[in-house]
């Protein structure tokens, strides 16, 4: 067993865990993209991002690669770590603004702007229909081709493969295939339809270290309870 510290609690988990694992163990809530339980762990679309270490050598590191080591200090929530996200989400925003999976991640984490270059290219290039079909359904048709701005996903050479059996599991797991969200405005990169109301808290000096991780919040719970009673006194 490796003994080590995640928010302040102190965590044993069996040797050869990752963060997120032990992270879902214990009950602290770490966004995922690319990650899907069943495929090996890929870390490409960086939303599991999590602090390790204190002071000036604390670093950020995927939480679903990073493997759990005696004495190591975890952080899943810091202002760092939120921040981090943030600008993860509005990156996604920029490549696939239409996927609800990430319409519904910007929702969650309160991202209300996409500042980078809108492209509207859909593939994030997350992993997830390559793994599937390789690990999963065992065929290997597709991958992922060229470097770069040329990088992209489909058969070697564009030549139809004779391994897919034309299943659908690549579509199934796609975050841009999934389902589309289409909002009026799709210029303005972020829907906002199903925005969650801001966490009275988030912004409070105090939580500078280690940012709220409760699901749900009891702040953000207690908040909507004086809103619906200020409603019915109306």
């Amino acid at each position: 067993m490796v003994k080590f510290t995640m928010n302040g609690v102190t965590v044993q988990v069996e040797e050869g865990s990752t963060i997120l694992e032990a992270a879902q163990f214990m009950g602290f809530p770490i966004p995922t993209l690319c990650y899907k339980e069943g495929l090996s762990p890929y870390g490409a679309c960086r939303l599991c991002v999590v602090e390790i270490g204190e002071g000036p050598r604390a670093k950020l590191v995927t939480a679903c690669t990073y493997p759990v080591e005696e004495g190591l200090v975890v952080r899943t929530a810091s202002e760092r770590v939120v921040r981090a996200r943030k600008m993860i989400i509005e990156l996604l925003l920029a490549s696939c603004p239409q996927s609800k999976i990430v319409q519904d991640l910007a929702a969650a984490h309160g991202v209300q702007q996409q500042r980078f270059k809108q492209e509207y290219e859909d593939c994030i290039y997350c992993g997830l229909c390559t793994r599937m079909c390789e690990e999963q359904m065992m065929a290997k048709a597709i991958g992922f081709r060229g470097r770069g701005e040329k990088r992209s996903v489909g058969t070697p050479f564009d030549i139809k493969s004779e391994d897919c059996r034309l299943c659908g599991a690549c579509m199934y797991v796609c975050p841009a295939c999934q389902l589309r969200c289409t909002f009026a405005e799709p210029e303005k990169a972020v829907c906002g339809a199903c925005a969650n109301l801001s966490p009275p808290c988030i912004e409070k000096e105090q939580f500078h270290d280690m940012m709220c991780y409760m699901s749900p919040c009891v702040a953000c719970e207690l908040e909507t309870e004086e809103e619906k009673k200020h409603s019915k006194a109306k």
